[in-house]
């Protein structure tokens, strides 16, 4: 379960956001400019907010009136970029195990094959980021956040640089994520089609604020 109940200044613009989800996939959606980065970044640890709590699964991350604020790299939380952010010098063996490793985690072969078969990236493991096409580059950033062993997975705009075709390649493997991997995910999108595919709940945002919550039936046509 995710809550947050958070308000957040940042300059001329404010969050104030409260909600409680129990989906798979919560999608975030909103027009650009809607607050929907500004909050997760605050869900991740990368802002802290100005007041309010933000939990998961009853364990605190934040709480304004009591001045916590868990680090980044003790939430145990995946991101998943738009752009993969992949490491250019390193192969995508090397690049799946970077998060494992970055957390002093113990090998687990059996998962490591699991997830190369789900994402059908395991005969992509000698290359480097530069030798892979968009969508298998998404693909590895995926895998990567998930070997790092995430109690949830925050997905800012992942289909948003790739072309129709690529976005086509890539949801089969999130709704696959979604129903086999046993993590839950927040999904950011300004796409409906998307968060009708992907997610059980959905946040809809407007000027940093909430303009409705509920099923998919919620996003416009």
């Amino acid at each position: 379960m995710l809550h947050v109940e958070v308000a957040k200044q940042l300059g001329d613009f404010s969050v104030e956001v409260a909600f409680t989800s129990e989906g798979r996939v919560t999608g975030l959606f909103g027009a650009s400019g809607a607050g929907k980065t500004s909050l997760v970044s605050m869900i991740a640890g990368l802002q802290r907010p100005d007041r309010g709590v933000i939990s998961v699964d009853g364990d605190i991350l934040d709480d304004a009136t009591k001045s916590l604020h868990i680090a980044v790299h003790q939430r145990r939380i995946g991101y998943v970029f738009q752009d993969a952010r992949l490491f250019p010098h390193l192969d995508v063996r090397r690049n799946l195990d970077y998060g494992r490793r970055m957390n002093r985690l113990t090998r687990d072969p059996v998962q490591e094959t699991r997830l190369n078969d789900m994402l059908n990236i395991g005969h992509l493991l000698d290359r480097r980021p530069g030798q892979l096409s968009g969508g298998e580059r998404q693909r590895v950033a995926l895998g990567r956040a998930l070997l790092a062993r995430p109690r949830l997975l925050l997905l800012d705009e992942p289909l948003g640089s790739l072309d129709e075709d690529r976005k086509a390649e890539i949801l089969p493997y999130l709704m696959r994520l979604r129903d086999e991997a046993g993590v839950p995910m927040v999904y950011v999108s300004h796409d409906p089609d998307e968060l009708r595919q992907l997610a059980s709940q959905v946040v809809m945002l407007k000027r940093g604020r909430i303009a409705a919550f509920g099923g998919p039936e919620i996003l416009p046509a």
